[in-house]
């Protein structure tokens, strides 16, 4: 377990905070305050792109600290599917995603002063098929989140299975990211 206080987060997302101090990593948050630039099409390259953008802008304004960055995307049928941007949206994303196969892509961006390490992991979710009630109870609820939807709410009875690393859902890849931060001395649990 590493407890520099020079390792920072730039995110704000309350998940990625909440896993990474579950992990045991003592770290503070400096969130990215990026315009996110979407140059790729493929879905790995995209949040590899955008973790990085992330990473570098925090990175820039604070030399010897170790910079970590992530950025997690939803994808159906081949479409990015984002945050919602209101609640008919949420609806929308919700009804396309109601008994589907999608995916679930993670990419990490971790920075040191003399190391540069970018990454991405990706897991396959298979929805429930809910009837009309239930998923009103989803509608509005996950406006923050990729898919508007949160695999770790317990009250959320929407994933059936997933394939791949659970954490790539939630945003952090665990497995990934704890085999590359001994790269740079850092332990997780």
């Amino acid at each position: 377990m590493q407890q520099t206080n020079k390792i920072i987060l730039a995110s704000q997302s309350p998940r990625r905070i909440e896993l990474l101090k579950k992990w045991g990593l003592s770290f503070k948050v400096i969130p990215s305050t990026i315009k996110e630039k979407i140059i790729h099409k493929r879905p790995s390259a995209i949040v590899k792109s955008l973790s990085y953008q992330k990473a570098k802008s925090v990175k820039q304004e604070k030399p010897g600290a170790i910079v970590i960055g992530a950025d997690t995307i939803v994808v159906l049928n081949g479409k990015i599917v984002g945050k919602p941007k209101n609640k008919e949206h949420s609806i929308q994303i919700l009804n396309e995603l109601n008994g589907s196969f999608h995916k679930v892509y993670t990419g990490v961006t971790i920075l040191s002063d003399n190391k540069e390490l970018v990454f991405y992991d990706v897991a396959k979710v298979k929805m429930q098929k809910l009837s009309d009630d239930k998923l009103k109870t989803l509608f509005g609820k996950h406006m923050d989140k990729a898919g508007s939807y949160a695999v770790q709410d317990k009250d959320d009875c929407f994933v059936k299975k997933i394939y791949g690393d659970y954490y790539t859902v939630v945003g952090m890849p665990y497995i990934k990211l704890k085999k590359e931060l001994k790269k740079f001395k850092i332990y997780l649990k």
